[in-house]
């Protein structure tokens, strides 16, 4: 980032570069696994619009730094508070996140309005998954226009089996009704490669090959011009809001509002866990039931 810069004003919590009309913006938390907390989630939003403004970008990657792409939401600001949590205000001048389903909505809605910008960017952006692509790095990867993952990569939101439901709910325009049922109702993981066979991502490499495909297909798009690439970014963003993406975005943030209020038992015990024995130990009791929660899918076919 330079000094000049117009809408990019920090950037502790990511890197900015541009080369060769592509943009760079690399998420730079890797000892937190690069999961996201208010700061980077704002410069994040002043980064994408840094790089659809600027007249020598023609396409975006969006990648982590590290042996992860995202790992999702920083929980520390949800869950029993610790040094990245969100600071608090005066409870009686401004809305609690959890105190009414009305108050979590409104916090869900402004966070979702930092990261939905990607579906209205006007230039396309290439996603790079490696390691862990969890929870809400879901929510930013599939609101990319194309995920590029690496073999092993793992995709998917284990906060489904206790926590919500996914508040930028982009699976069913990858996945259709059944796959998207099916990796929410467990909340396991896919690998890269599976994720490529069922249409979750475009296409995956090894590990060590992921970085070369990436630049290989940005440097492709790049030499198309931005005006023609908007025109076709916008083409088919706007047959998915006609059938429905930007209103079930709306929907899906008060969807996980009302699933924060959920008593089953799992859920009740997972918010007692983290009182209890802390966070860490409360996803691993969570968790345990599932086994390794890698989707296994059929070898015929």
């Amino acid at each position: 980032m330079t000094s000049t810069a117009k809408w990019l004003k920090s950037s502790e919590t990511l890197r900015f570069d541009v080369r060769d009309r592509v943009a760079w913006i690399t998420l730079n938390r890797p000892d937190k696994r690069n999961t996201l907390n208010a700061q980077m989630l704002g410069e994040l939003h002043q980064a994408l619009l840094e790089a659809d403004d600027l007249a020598e970008v023609n396409v975006i990657v969006l990648g982590g730094e590290g042996r992860d792409f995202c790992a999702g939401y920083d929980l520390t600001g949800s869950y029993g508070g610790g040094k990245d949590a969100e600071p608090e205000f005066d409870a009686d001048r401004y809305r609690g996140r959890s105190t009414t389903i009305d108050n979590d909505c409104w916090h869900l809605e402004r966070q979702q309005a930092l990261t939905a910008i990607l579906l209205d960017l006007h230039k396309p952006v290439l996603c790079k998954v490696q390691g862990y692509c969890l929870a809400g790095g879901t929510d930013l990867a599939l609101s990319c226009d194309l995920v590029m993952a690496a073999d092993d990569a793992k995709i998917g939101f284990p906060a489904a089996r206790a926590n919500g439901t996914p508040p930028t709910n982009m699976w069913l325009y990858h996945l259709g009704p059944q796959w998207t049922k099916r990796m929410l109702f467990t909340g396991d993981t896919l690998l890269g490669r599976d994720a490529a066979r069922i249409g979750l991502v475009l296409d995956s490499w090894p590990a060590d090959e992921l970085d070369a495909a990436v630049a290989e297909m940005a440097r492709r798009i790049s030499n198309v011009d931005a005006e023609i690439l908007s025109t076709h970014k916008r083409a088919v963003n706007l047959q998915m809001e006609l059938m429905g993406a930007k209103t079930a975005m709306r929907l899906t943030a008060e969807l996980d509002a009302r699933a924060h209020l959920a008593q089953g038992p799992r859920r009740v015990q997972f918010r007692k866990d983290v009182g209890e024995v802390g966070l860490k130990q409360a996803l691993k009791n969570r968790d345990e039931p599932f086994g390794d929660s890698i989707v296994t899918l059929n070898a015929r076919g």
